[in-house]
């Protein structure tokens, strides 16, 4: 029902890989980059795009259709062993539905089988409810409201933060997509 193309960019040691989704995740990103970054993000997508590569993927259909995109920072842990890492996803509006939510649980196992990881968080502004509802169904749990953590759109924002980790996934959600 979906893959995930992993996109390398960082021109500066000369890695290019699946560049051709650059335009379509930029796309994706300007329209509804209200819901993805405060005041303080990054303005410059190039920049935005290396900094977070190899760990960003283009999300397509089976008859590969660009659906939207996920990504991965913020990593704890080392080079040998990453604890966790903040997830952000972005899907086009004709993914919404069963597609995301399908794709979300894919996903998780992705970074739990081939990047090892043991915990994925997801922070989401409180207005952003259908990331909320995608993430409580791809098994991410509530854990905290980090009140006024930062400034969007000029304004003291909250920030909800949900988590999932490995042995809950094993435990409850792989075996729904197996």
């Amino acid at each position: 029902m979906c893959k995930f193309i992993q996109v390398i960019y960082n021109p500066r040691l000369i890695l290019f890989q699946n560049l051709h989704y650059i335009p379509k995740i930029r796309s994706c990103y300007e329209k509804y980059s209200k819901y993805l970054h405060d005041d303080f993000a990054n303005a410059n997508f190039n920049s935005y795009i290396e900094g977070v590569s190899p760990y960003i993927w283009a999300i397509l259909d089976f008859d590969d259709n660009f659906m939207g995109f996920a990504l991965l920072d913020n990593f704890t842990g080392n080079n040998t062993n990453k604890y966790s890492a903040e997830l952000t996803t972005c899907f086009e509006k004709k993914a919404w539905g069963a597609f995301t939510r399908y794709s979300a649980k894919f996903f998780l196992k992705k970074c739990f089988d081939e990047l090892g990881l043991y915990k994925i968080k997801a922070f989401v502004y409180p207005d952003n409810f259908r990331v909320s509802t995608l993430l409580k169904s791809a098994g991410f749990k509530y854990e905290v409201t980090i009140p006024k953590e930062t400034i969007r759109f000029g304004k003291l924002q909250d920030i909800h933060q949900y988590a999932i980790y490995r042995t809950y996934y094993y435990k409850e959600v792989k075996n729904e997509y197996q």
